[in-house]
């Protein structure tokens, strides 16, 4: 019997709880935009644009490696490229309210320092391949190729510099983003790992 009793209480807590947790939720709503359309109120809600593509298949495990490796590659590197077209939006803004040129070359000076210390031992820690990624990755973000930054803020002699040294890498800080042939597999990681699928 008095299993019963704890039964029956328990079971009476259980729909007390959720009749509180549903008046709870009664009350709460949102207002939504509402359109008019023949007559009717319609309401409005805005959502993301959803892109479908195949699961990838591959025609080995070496294809199946690389796709894996790409994902990494991006997944360190597109956080990095984001950062740089911060810094790149917020030096140009600062840039502007200077007027003097001898204080833009000092202040692009210092700020060269920082970033070299900031950014080297990061840097430093990428593989070959994440760097070759991130330059392509700097491109997509900042719509111009390292090159073409180097050469708007610290001059063409600075950018020829850094492209030469990166060319005895193997690189090039010319290399540019190709979203439609080159770099469509690299495009496709991007939106997963952006919208969290990866």
């Amino acid at each position: 019997m008095r299993q019963y009793t704890i039964l029956i209480l328990l079971i009476l807590h259980a729909l007390a709880s959720t009749t509180i947790e549903a008046q709870n939720y009664q009350r709460k709503y949102v207002e939504l935009p509402v359109d008019i359309y023949q007559g009717d109120t319609i309401p409005v809600i805005h959502m993301q644009e959803v892109y479908i593509f195949q699961p990838p298949k591959f025609k080995n495990r070496r294809a199946e490696r690389f796709y894996w490796r790409t994902v990494r590659d991006v997944k360190r590197t597109l956080p990095l490229a984001k950062e740089i077209h911060g810094i790149v939006t917020d030096t140009y803004e600062y840039l502007q309210t200077i007027a003097n040129e001898k204080q833009r070359k000092q202040y692009l000076d210092q700020k060269e320092k920082e970033l070299m210390q900031q950014y080297t031992p990061i840097m430093k820690k990428l593989t070959f391949r994440q760097g070759k990624m991130l330059i392509k990755l700097i491109d997509r973000e900042c719509d111009q190729t390292g090159y073409e930054l180097i050469k708007v803020f610290m001059g063409r002699f600075k950018a020829g510099f850094y492209q030469t040294f990166a060319a005895l890498f193997g690189a090039s800080l010319k290399k540019e983003y190709d979203p439609e042939l080159e770099d469509a597999e690299v495009e496709k990681i991007i939106y997963y790992v952006e919208n969290g699928y990866l």
